[in-house]
């Protein structure tokens, strides 16, 4: 279960809170505490400026993991605006009052960077009311479309080796320099066989997605204990398929061989992907050493020591797996 984010903590024990200013980037290891920093703060009645770009925690650049978004993405000029330093000195002179002046009232701007599009957009509220979950179905085949499956798909399986895990490839991270973040060609990661893929057809037209993901997975394993792990992806015009958002859950106490519904929080993004390109879901059961392996065992990881391969299955027709998208209405 996640932790509450320290707004949360206070708001519960009571503290009284002033309006702040938050910086956070799609691919930063604290992105969702950010949000949910934000909506809390929100939902408190306090006013919450945010920011969001497409950086990691420490990059405020253009050039994150292989994708360059542009000058206009830099921290240093924010799409013309200016230094985001400046901005924060800017609120902070408004909400602190300045040269004995009385403070103004913080209208608690969003702004968020759309990647796909690359460009800044600023909102009045987080998350979008306007953007409508929409699910799209994992199919027999790699197929990813808004239409269920049909009663004659089968089940699609994959075997778990948690001795030979997927190798993290990018993603929101704060590892060692071997571990670039960030968006990433999943080319290696998506030809193994312990990998499952599942693409739409090409896009007829731009479709936004902004807004917190998160994949239902109907799965059983012949384990007591696995895990599931989803990732988001954008594929080209020339099939390099980059990732854009991921998550984990671990199950335990399972009944080997019976599915269950799985939710796997991928947290939460802002991208356009553009006509042409395809959207692609990666289910697997690893991303080492982004999360620590799941040994299939059910002993306890701070002392387990044996190691079992897991069979695992996710199934489509009478309980439809799909990954949900909060999908904003073009204007």
């Amino acid at each position: 279960m996640r932790a509450r984010s320290r707004v949360s903590n206070f708001l519960h024990e009571g503290v009284s809170l002033l309006p702040t200013f938050q910086v956070g980037g799609w691919y930063d290891i604290f992105s969702q505490g950010t949000l949910d920093n934000c909506t809390a703060m929100r939902s408190a009645g306090r006013s919450a400026t945010l920011i969001m770009g497409p950086w990691t925690h420490t990059n405020w650049q253009p050039v994150v993991g292989d994708v360059n978004f542009g000058f206009g993405a830099h921290s240093e000029f924010m799409g013309m605006r200016g230094r985001v330093h400046d901005m924060q000195f800017d609120w902070f002179a408004r909400t602190l009052g300045e040269d004995g002046a009385a403070p103004e009232p913080d209208t608690g701007t969003v702004l968020l960077f759309v990647m796909g599009v690359n460009q800044w957009r600023e909102e009045t509220e987080w998350p979008l009311s306007r953007a409508v979950d929409t699910d799209f179905h994992l199919r027999a085949g790699g197929r990813l479309t808004r239409e269920p499956p049909s009663t004659a798909e089968q089940a699609e399986e994959f075997t778990y080796d948690p001795m030979d895990p997927v190798p993290t490839t990018g993603g929101a991270l704060s590892m060692t320099d071997d571990f670039r973040p960030g968006p990433l060609d999943q080319m290696a990661v998506e030809a193994r066989e312990d990998v499952l893929v599942f693409t739409t057809e090409p896009l007829a037209e731009d479709l936004e997605v902004t807004g917190r993901v998160r994949a239902l997975l109907f799965a059983a394993t012949d384990g007591v204990s696995t895990d599931w792990m989803a990732r988001l992806c954008d594929v080209d015009e020339n099939g390099v398929s980059r990732n854009v958002a991921d998550g984990i859950v671990r199950v335990r106490s399972v009944t080997p061989g019976e599915a269950a519904e799985h939710v796997v929080d991928l947290w939460s993004t802002s991208i356009v992907f553009r006509a042409g390109h395809r959207i692609r879901v990666q289910v697997t059961s690893s991303n080492f050493p982004r999360w620590d392996r799941n040994l299939n065992t059910g002993e306890p990881e701070e002392s387990a020591t044996t190691a079992r391969v897991a069979r695992q299955r996710v199934f489509g027709p009478a309980r439809p797996s799909r990954i949900v998208l909060p999908v904003v209405p073009p204007v």
